[in-house]
């Protein structure tokens, strides 16, 4: 641990995250899939886009607040969603405790390593995700438990195509961690006493089981065999997204949205939200980044439903750009995970001051009391920033806009 666990930017806490890790768990959390253009395109994007800071008029009192599919939430930044999180023995209480310290959101995925029960009492304010995965009869037992632990929306994941191989090379991933395993990796873990310390402390290991998807008098399924059920779940209809969100019955947000037919569609199966996601980056490759197909999106939809927008966001001022272009709010992910990785709790609390600090800078620069009054004319965007997919007009254009990412560098660790 250095000597003062505070880090100033994102960007820092992805290093001592690299740092801390081993290589196998690291890897695990880096994004991308096959050539990586769509995560380099998801966080270069967000460069593309300046600010147009006003001179005279400022705040000096400014209101980040706002509500999320009814829920209120100190500033428009949610805990998005993943997997099994072995950086840290608390895993996902953890990260519930610093949502709820920093009165934000939190969302669980149904992959997580601790159950909703813990992670909800934790945090009030929990969102619980869930893949189409298994029969209509678990999928209803997984949102009653849900419902039961006090969970106060739904969210449903759609966009995975289960893109594998990374041209940078994929992590080794066990089933279970056993003392075959153990000694396997011993290598890549030894190397790294202060991970391996923190779970000693606790007399635990890594759980890569799912107990979330514990059906009732069974066992947690492990990590791959929860995907194992997935990949083998015949993918949804939007009839089956409309049943999916009747049976849950209450605020229901869907994720993965890229297409401007596809959110007309989620209007019509009746969703209260959706958000603009590419899977941070892990889907298809060569999808734009989501913060140019957002505009398109929110100009389409945006009256009628809540649109939130993941991917890419590692600032503040991120966040603001987010917001200015139709978001309602947005969702991280791999933010969170470096700053749990680094310090635990205190490393997610630290990374959510960062964002907010960042949000809360550029709203004062633009002249804003609020951050509902920030608009497109706070920025300065390109020609042929935004992507429109599925039909629909660009805000001040006259035609539909679609092509292809500008291919950058890649980033393998963004």
């Amino acid at each position: 641990m250095p000597r003062n666990p505070w880090f100033e930017t994102v960007a820092e806490a992805q290093r001592r995250a690299k740092k801390q890790l081993p290589s196998s768990v690291y890897g695990a959390l880096v994004a991308g899939s096959e050539r990586g253009l769509t995560i380099d395109d998801n966080i270069g994007a967000f460069a593309e886009l300046g600010f147009a800071p006003r001179v005279v008029g400022h705040h000096a009192e400014r209101d980040l607040s706002t509500t999320v599919l009814g829920v209120e939430t100190a500033f428009p930044v949610l805990i998005s969603p993943t997997g099994v999180q072995a950086v840290h023995p608390d895993g996902e209480v953890a990260v519930a405790r610093a949502a709820a310290n920093r009165g934000i959101i939190m969302g669980l995925s149904s992959f997580a390593s601790k159950p909703v029960e813990e992670v909800a009492a934790a945090n009030p304010n929990t969102f619980f995700q869930m893949y189409w995965t298994g029969t209509r009869e678990a999928m209803t037992q997984r949102m009653e438990r849900a419902r039961a632990a006090g969970a106060k929306a739904l969210i449903s994941t759609l966009d995975w195509s289960f893109s594998n191989g990374r041209d940078w090379g994929s992590p080794a991933i066990p089933d279970k961690v056993d003392l075959k395993t153990m000694l396997r990796f011993a290598p890549d873990v030894l190397p790294h006493p202060r991970w391996l310390l923190q779970f000693a402390k606790t007399r635990s290991i890594p759980d890569l089981t799912t107990p979330n998807l514990r059906p009732p008098g069974g066992v947690a399924p492990t990590f791959f065999g929860a995907y194992g059920e997935w990949m083998q779940t015949p993918p949804p209809t939007w009839d089956d997204v409309k049943w999916l969100r009747e049976e849950w019955g209450g605020p229901f947000l869907l994720k993965g949205v890229t297409r401007v037919d596809d959110a007309r569609r989620a209007v019509d199966a009746g969703v209260s939200a959706i958000s603009v996601s590419n899977h941070g980056g892990n889907n298809l490759d060569s999808t734009p980044g989501t913060i140019r197909m957002l505009p398109s999106i929110a100009e389409a939809v945006g009256d009628e439903i809540e649109v939130l927008l993941d991917g890419g966001i590692r600032r503040g001022g991120d966040v603001a750009k987010a917001l200015a272009l139709g978001a309602d709010a947005v969702l991280i992910g791999r933010a969170y995970l470096w700053g749990l990785a680094a310090n635990g709790q205190g490393g997610v609390e630290n990374v959510l001051d960062i964002l907010r600090g960042g949000l809360d800078s550029a709203v004062l620069g633009l002249g804003h009391s609020s951050v509902h009054e920030l608009s497109p004319d706070d920025l300065v965007i390109p020609p042929g920033f935004t992507r429109t997919l599925g039909g629909g007009l660009v805000a001040g254009s006259d035609k539909p806009k679609a092509g292809p990412t500008t291919p950058r560098d890649q980033d393998p660790i963004g």
